[in-house]
């Protein structure tokens, strides 16, 4: 039996940009920072990676107490950015996680974000019931070590069969690359930042301009 993993932001719904916006009113509220330097990514990334460069660009010391100040806060933004900012589940998000749910697929999440962030935006969107466990982006920096912790996490959960054919599901070529990491195969969507054939050039087991054409996925996903 598959395991399956999915990214957030951009494979499952898309927030309009209310992360990013709590975020910034994070580093207003806590630094008093209003003035933001739009230069650090957020696609693919792990939140402490990118709230250790906006602590960095904006010229606050990059110490654990700083960025847990800085997660705080971006915490108690989140919600009401979320109510505040329209967002969406993107095409076929529903369907596709009926059919496996199902089936009694593994269900589990690979994200960047925290487990609070993840829970916060999933559930407003009435995703975050659909999935057993995941890894989340609270420990670590780079994804390829997010994706490992994701792999302990399986073998722990249900042994070393489940590791055996673990599929990462995600819209931006750290996806890929982190499944390529722990051996694992991968499915690209062009529903965030980057095109198809952005996505066509990384390697994946196979790209979609979006998930309503879960017809297309592996049929053993589904019997």
């Amino acid at each position: 039996m598959p395991t399956l993993l999915f990214d957030i932001d951009g494979t499952l719904i898309r927030t309009g940009g209310a992360g990013k916006a709590a975020m910034e009113a994070a580093l207003a509220d806590a630094f008093g920072i209003h003035e933001i330097q739009d230069v650090v990514p957020y696609s693919g990334r792990t939140d402490p990676a990118i709230g250790h460069d906006l602590l960095r660009v904006h010229g606050i010391e990059r110490t654990p107490a700083n960025f847990q100040r800085l997660q705080e806060s971006y915490l108690s933004h989140l919600g009401p950015c979320l109510k505040a900012i329209p967002g969406t589940v993107l095409p076929g998000i529903v369907q596709l996680l009926d059919q496996l749910r199902a089936g009694r697929r593994r269900l589990g999440l690979l994200t960047g974000n925290g487990h609070v962030g993840a829970r916060t935006k999933l559930s407003h969107f009435g995703l975050w019931d659909y999935f057993e466990f995941g890894a989340f982006g609270d420990e670590h920096h780079d994804r390829n070590d997010l994706a490992r912790s994701a792999r302990i996490l399986i073998e722990s959960r249900h042994g070393e069969d489940a590791t055996r054919e673990i599929w990462v599901i995600g819209d931006t070529p750290l996806d890929v690359a982190c499944a390529q990491a722990i051996g694992a195969r991968s499915i690209a969507v062009a529903t965030g930042w980057h095109t198809y054939e952005e996505l066509n050039k990384t390697g994946a087991d196979l790209v979609l301009n979006d998930l309503s054409q879960w017809h297309d996925l592996p049929p053993h996903w589904f019997h």
